[in-house]
């Protein structure tokens, strides 16, 4: 995600980190080169006069606005649920650490070290974040997640399918034994399962997200309507503005290209894109905090912007 102030002055026109510029100039400098061509010959194409008016553009490009309005906003919309189901992992795993501190019972009077089933529930949840983040990725979470974890936990989760959803049934298997010991009512077991819940809900709804794009005919159809209505442009503005042709066209197909580009970008807010959620930061966030809980000392540093970017 980029996170910078926003440029001023000449400034504006020369940011390129984060701009989709970079996704869109070869088509954009297609465009413009055809404007120039079609400008230098009058809109002649093998000496046959092409003859086309503003009206059809005006006819077409006020529709195409409006349905890639529509389209960046439902874009906007995942990317937006998005981060707010992280920040629901943030709530959900500082009430869970609380929870195993505050209501649970140590094995021993006074004992709190770490082999304090709680601190293992703890640092699981802390390693249920980083398998998340790399889940959604497609990514090994092996060095982020095997530290965290028992060694038996550790070879057993090397070998599950869904490695989140396996970290919740341990998590089930340690509050049941919990249960059984007498460490914890019921009923307060019952908080604990809630939150629980809550962070595998979480991670279901990113999955859906993930598995469920735009509809591919829905997107195609803007695609084509897009690049129809830019490389016609030029036709239709020629013998109305003249030299200024390129120009216009160049600014119409900046926008509309850079629209159709930036909802393509956010539409999946999970990768490594530079407008994509920083979960990194998010997970190192969920990190640092439960680590505090259970008072460590010294804590991970905070993730900071690299080029405007976090990660």
């Amino acid at each position: 995600m980029i996170v910078r102030d926003r440029p001023s002055g000449l400034k504006l026109f020369l940011v390129m980190r984060g701009s989709v510029l970079g996704r869109i100039w070869q088509k954009l400098l297609v465009t413009t080169l055809l404007a120039i061509v079609v400008t230098l010959s009058h809109g002649a194409i093998l000496h046959y006069k092409i003859t086309l008016t503003t009206i059809p553009f005006t006819l077409i490009g006020l529709p195409l606005a409006i349905f890639l309005g529509f389209r960046n906003n439902a874009a906007y919309d995942r990317y937006w649920e998005g981060r707010k189901l992280w920040g629901e992992m943030v709530y959900s795993s500082r009430n869970f650490a609380r929870q195993c501190l505050s209501l649970v019972a140590p094995a021993l009077p006074g004992d709190a070290g770490p082999t304090d089933i709680r601190n293992r529930m703890i640092y699981r949840a802390i390693a249920y974040a980083h398998a998340m983040r790399h889940h959604l990725r497609d990514s090994d979470s092996s060095a982020d997640v095997g530290p965290l974890l028992a060694p038996d936990e550790r070879h057993r989760y090397a070998d599950a399918v869904h490695k989140p959803n396996f970290l919740m049934d341990r998590m089930g298997e340690d509050l049941q034994r919990c249960i059984a010991d007498g460490r914890i009512d019921g009923y307060l077991a019952a908080t604990i399962d809630c939150t629980l819940s809550a962070l595998v809900a979480a991670c279901a709804a990113c999955e859906r997200i993930k598995g469920t794009p735009i509809p591919f005919s829905y997107t195609l159809l803007l695609h084509r309507t897009a690049y129809f209505y830019c490389f016609l442009l030029p036709f239709g503005l020629v013998d109305t503005i003249g030299f200024m042709t390129p120009f216009v066209v160049a600014i119409v197909a900046y926008t509309f290209f850079g629209l159709d580009a930036l909802g393509d970008e956010i539409e999946e807010p999970f990768g490594l894109a530079p407008n994509d959620l920083p979960l990194d930061t998010i997970c190192r966030t969920i990190e640092i905090n439960l680590r505090e809980t259970l008072g460590e000392a010294p804590l991970p540093p905070a993730l900071m912007p690299v080029g405007y970017q976090l990660s």
